[in-house]
C-alpha cells in the first residue's frame, strides 16, 4: 500500500514537471541555505568544546570595581597560577600562556617564520590536542624542548622524522623537537604552530601588579565553580597587603567563544548573538521555501479537486488522501534534499572563502545522513501538512462543480503568506544596504595620518643593533623619506593605563578617571606618519638625550585634561615626570568604528618591535621594496624580509563587517528569489481562477495593458503592505545592530525607499510574466466549456 502511494506520488510529480521544478528549486535553495548555515553554527558551538575534560577547564580573569563600575581583564599576573595550584586543593592543573608571536625557526638552510607561544608544561595535558608523535607527558619537560604542529613539521623537515631534531629559534637558541601534534582545528581560538616551555615567567610578570599571561585552570571533578570563585574574591588583596583592588574568577573555556561579552561583570552575550541571528535567517529562508510549497500546492487545488471528489466517491477515506498528499510532499522534499546536498558541496568552498574558515562537510559522515533524513521528513511534513488537509477536505459535490469565488478564505491566507515572504525579504534587503553603508562610512573616515607609502617591518634579529645605520642607509639611498620605531603596529591600540596620572592644574579625581592609551616610539614619529602637529614639536630621542623625559599627546587628551597651555607642562605617570613637548591631531590606532581616546606617546629605545618606513614617492614601490630587501639582508641576514602595508592592515579591520555584508546580500537575494517564486505561484493561481473573466473582458475590448494592470494591482498591494510592515521591523533591528558601533551612520529614509522599490520592481516583473501571458491568451480557448 505504501509503495502505491510512492508510485502515485512520483507519477503525479512527473506529470506536472513545471510545478515540480519550481517547487523543488525553491525547497532545494532553502535547504541549501539551512545546510550551509547549520555547518557554520555547528562549528561555532564546537569552539574549544571538544576537549575530553572540557567541563573542568576555565580561564582565569581579573575583575575590578571602581565607583560602581565593574571592569574585566582576561590577562592575569604570572603569580596567580603557582598560588592557585599550591593553596587550593580543588585545582588539578594550571597553565600560563604568553603572547603568540612570529619567530624564526631554522634547520640547516631551511628558515621559516611561524607563530608560536610559550606555555607551562601542563598545558598539553589540560588541552588534549591530538599527539601524533612523542610523549605528551614529557614533551615540554625540558626548557629547550619544542612541540610542532604537523604542517609546520612538514614545512621544515619534509618527509624526514622530526623527533629529536634540533631547531634554532631566533637564530640563537637550540630547541629539540619532542612532539608533533595535529594541526589545530578550525573551531578553536588558540592560534599557534609550535609550543615551547615557559621559562621566564618571573621576568615577564615579576609581581601581582603586572598582568601578562592568559592563565588556564583545570578543576578536579565535582568542584563547584561558583563556590570556588567566592574563595578567590580577596586573593589579590591578601597577596598585596590590600595595595591592589580587584579579584579573580574562573570562566569556562567552552563558553569563551560564544559568551565573551560582559556588562558589570556579568556575561550578556557575544558571538552567540550573531549565531542566533544567522540561524534565524536560515530558518526564515526555509520557512519562505515551505510557504512556496503551500502556495504552489494549493494553486493546483482546482485541478486536483475533481480527483479528490472521484476518489472519495469510490470510497477513499480522508486519512488515505492526507497520507497520499503528505507522501507527495515528502517525495518532493527528498528530491530537494538530494539536490541541496549537491548544491552545498558545490557552494561550500565559496562560503568558506567568504568566511575565511575551512568548514568541512563530509558525505561519509553517518551523522550528516541521519540529520538530513530527519530534516527532509520534517520539512516535507511541515510544507505538505496544510495542502494535504485543504485538498482532502474538499466536498465531492462542490468539487465536481465549476469553481467560483468560494475559496476566498484560502486566497486571503495565501495573501498573508506572500506578505510574510516579502516582508522577510525586504528586512534582509534593508539590512544589507545599511551594513554596506556602515562599512563604507567607517572606511571613508579620516584616519588622521597618510597611510599610503607606509610600510611596517618587524624589528627582529640584528635589526635593533643596526637600527641607526639601517635608518641612515634607507634615507641616504632615497628608499625612504622618514623612518621611526614603535612598540606596536600603528594600526592597533597600544596598552592602556589609568589611575596614576597627574598634570598641571589636575585634581586627583581627574587623574583617576582618564584612561590613556600608551604608545612607545622613537624619533621622527610625527614626520614618518605625517601627523598634523597642532602645537610644539616632534620627539627626537636619537639626537636629544633630554627627550627621554618628553611626551606627545593627542588633541583628545588635551580636551580631557583641560590644559590651556600644554607645551612645557609637566605630566606625571606614577613616579615618573615628563614634559609635554607636542600635541598631535587625533588619529585612529584601533577600531575604525570607535571614537579616538586620549593618547600618550613616550620615547624609549627598549621594547620597540616595529619599524615604520615612509617610502620615497619618486621611486616605484617595487623598486623601493627590492632595495629595502637588499639592505635588510645586509644588516639582518638570518631573517627573511617581511613587511606589511599599513593601508592594507587598516583595510583588514573591516573584514568581519564585510563578511556580514556579503552574507546578508547572499541571503537577501535568496529570500527575494524564493519570494518571487511564491508570488509567481499566487499569480498563476489567480489568473487560473479568472481565466473566463479575462476571456470575456478581451471579447468586450479590454486591452492587454488594461488586463495586466487589473491582475497586477492586487499583488502590488500585497508588496506595499509587506513594505509597510517590514520597514519598522528592519529599522528596529538595524538600530540595535548599530548600537555596537560608537562611530556609526544615521539611518536615512532613502535606504527604506530603495529597498521598497527594489522589492516592488522584482514583484512587478514576476507578476507581469504571468499576467501578460494570461492577457495574450486566446479568449476562444479560455471561454470553451470544459
Amino acid at each position: 500500500m505504501r509503495l502505491n502511494y510512492i508510485k502515485f506520488a512520483w507519477r503525479n510529480l512527473w506529470k506536472n514537471k513545471g510545478y515540480a521544478t519550481i517547487n523543488i528549486t525553491g525547497l532545494a535553495i532553502g535547504m541549501t541555505a539551512v545546510l550551509l548555515i547549520g555547518i557554520w553554527v555547528q562549528n561555532q558551538f564546537q569552539f574549544d568544546n571538544f576537549y575530553s575534560n572540557k567541563d573542568n577547564l576555565y580561564r582565569l580573569w581579573n575583575k575590578y570595581e571602581d565607583e560602581g563600575e565593574i571592569g574585566l581583564q582576561n590577562i592575569t599576573s604570572g603569580k596567580a597560577s603557582p598560588a592557585l595550584i599550591a593553596e587550593y586543593p580543588e585545582v588539578e592543573h594550571t597553565a600560563r600562556m604568553y603572547w603568540d608571536t612570529d619567530r624564526l625557526l631554522s634547520f640547516g638552510d631551511k628558515k621559516i617564520k611561524s607563530k608560536g607561544t610559550e606555555v607551562d608544561a601542563s598545558f598539553i595535558q589540560m588541552f588534549d590536542f591530538k599527539f601524533l608523535k612523542g610523549n605528551r607527558n614529557q614533551a615540554l619537560g625540558d626548557p629547550k624542548n619544542i612541540v610542532l604542529t604537523k604542517s609546520l613539521a612538514e614545512n621544515i623537515f619534509g618527509d624526514t622524522d622530526p623527533l629529536d631534531k634540533t631547531l634554532i629559534l631566533d637564530n640563537k637558541e637550540p630547541y629539540k623537537v619532542t612532539g608533533i601534534i595535529a594541526d589545530l582545528p578550525s573551531n578553536t581560538d588558540f592560534n599557534f604552530t609550535y609550543l615551547i616551555p615557559l621559562s621566564k615567567a618571573d621576568s615577564y610578570s615579576p609581581n601581582w601588579n603586572t598582568n601578562t599571561f592568559l592563565t588556564y585552570i583545570q578543576l578536579k571533578d565535582g568542584t563547584d565553580v561558583t563556590a570556588f570563585n567566592k574563595k578567590l574574591v580577596n586573593i589579590i588583596a591578601n597577596k598585596t597587603s590590600n595595595e591592589l583592588k580587584g579579584s579573580l574568577f574562573l570562566y569556562p573555556v567552552s563558553k569563551m567563544h560564544l559568551y565573551s561579552k560582559f556588562e558589570q561583570g556579568i556575561p550578556v552575550g557575544g558571538k552567540i548573538d550573531q549565531v542566533k541571528l544567522v540561524a534565524g535567517i536560515g530558518l526564515l529562508i526555509l520557512l519562505i521555501a515551505c510557504i512556496n510549497f503551500i502556495n504552489l500546492s494549493t494553486d493546483r487545488s482546482q485541478k486536483r479537486a475533481k480527483e479528490v471528489a472521484v476518489r472519495k466517491v469510490v470510497g477513499a477515506q480522508r486519512s488515505s488522501l492526507i497520507t497520499q498528499f503528505l507522501m507527495e510532499s515528502v517525495l518532493l522534499s527528498f528530491i530537494s534534499g538530494i539536490l541541496a546536498l549537491a548544491l552545498t558541496t558545490l557552494v561550500l568552498p565559496l562560503f568558506n572563502k567568504i568566511l575565511d574558515k575551512p568548514l568541512e562537510f563530509s558525505l561519509a559522515d553517518p551523522m550528516i545522513w541521519a540529520c538530513l533524513i530527519g530534516f527532509i521528513l520534517l520539512t516535507g511534513a511541515l510544507a505538505g501538512l496544510y495542502p494535504a488537509f485543504v485538498l482532502s477536505s474538499f466536498k465531492p459535490i462542490k468539487s465536481l462543480k465549476v469553481f467560483g469565488n468560494s475559496k476566498k478564505f484560502n486566497l486571503n491566507f495565501r495573501e498573508i503568506l506572500v506578505i510574510f515572504q516579502f516582508g522577510i525579504a525586504i528586512v534582509l534587503i534593508i539590512a544589507t544596504l545599511i551594513i554596506r553603508k556602515q562599512v563604507e562610512y567607517a572606511g571613508k573616515r579620516d584616519v588622521g595620518y597618510s597611510a599610503s607609502q607606509l610600510i611596517e617591518i618587524p624589528m627582529e634579529g640584528d635589526m635593533n643593533d643596526n637600527y641607526e645605520v639601517l635608518k641612515s642607509e634607507l634615507i641616504n639611498k632615497g628608499i625612504a623619506q622618514a623612518v621611526t620605531r614603535t612598540g606596536w603596529s600603528i594600526t592597533n591600540n597600544a596598552s592602556s593605563a589609568s589611575g596614576s596620572f597627574s598634570w598641571e592644574g589636575s585634581t586627583p579625581e581627574q587623574g583617576e578617571k582618564i584612561v590613556f592609551n600608551i604608545s612607545k616610539a622613537e624619533s621622527d614619529f610625527v614626520k614618518t606618519l605625517e601627523l598634523k602637529l597642532l602645537e610644539g614639536r616632534d620627539i627626537d630621542y636619537e639626537r636629544l638625550a633630554a627627550d627621554s623625559a618628553s611626551v606627545l599627546v593627542n588633541e583628545t587628551a588635551i580636551k580631557e585634561m583641560k590644559l590651556k597651555n600644554p607645551i612645557g607642562s609637566y605630566f606625571k605617570w606614577g613616579n615618573k615626570t615628563f614634559t609635554i613637548v607636542g600635541v598631535v591631531n587625533d588619529y585612529i590606532s584601533g577600531s575604525p568604528y570607535s571614537p579616538v581616546t586620549p593618547l600618550l606617546i613616550y620615547p624609549t629605545k627598549q621594547w620597540l618591535f616595529n619599524m615604520v618606513v615612509r617610502t620615497n614617492v619618486s621611486s616605484s614601490m617595487e623598486q623601493n621594496l627590492k632595495q629595502m630587501e637588499q639592505l635588510l639582508k645586509k644588516f639582518n641576514p638570518a631573517y627573511p624580509f617581511e613587511y606589511k602595508f599599513v593601508d592594507q592592515q587598516f583595510a583588514a579591520k573591516f573584514k568581519e563587517q564585510q563578511q556580514t555584508a556579503q552574507l546578508a546580500f547572499i541571503f537577501s537575494s535568496l529570500a527575494i528569489f524564493i519570494s518571487c517564486l511564491g508570488l509567481f505561484g499566487l499569480a498563476s493561481y489567480i489568473t487560473e481562477l479568472r481565466t473566463k473573466e479575462i476571456g470575456i473582458r478581451k471579447v468586450l475590448g479590454a486591452s492587454v495593458s488594461g488586463i495586466t494592470g487589473m491582475l497586477s494591482k492586487d499583488f502590488i498591494k500585497l508588496v506595499l503592505i509587506a513594505i509597510l510592515i517590514a520597514s519598522p521591523i528592519a529599522w528596529w533591528a538595524m538600530y540595535k545592530w548599530l548600537q555596537d558601533f560608537p562611530y556609526r551612520i544615521d539611518m536615512q529614509w532613502s535606504v527604506f525607499v530603495l529597498a521598497g522599490l527594489a522589492a516592488l520592481t522584482l514583484a512587478i516583473v514576476t507578476i507581469s510574466m504571468q499576467s501578460i501571458k494570461a492577457a495574450l491568451s486566446n479568449p476562444v480557448k479560455s471561454l470553451r466549456d470544459e
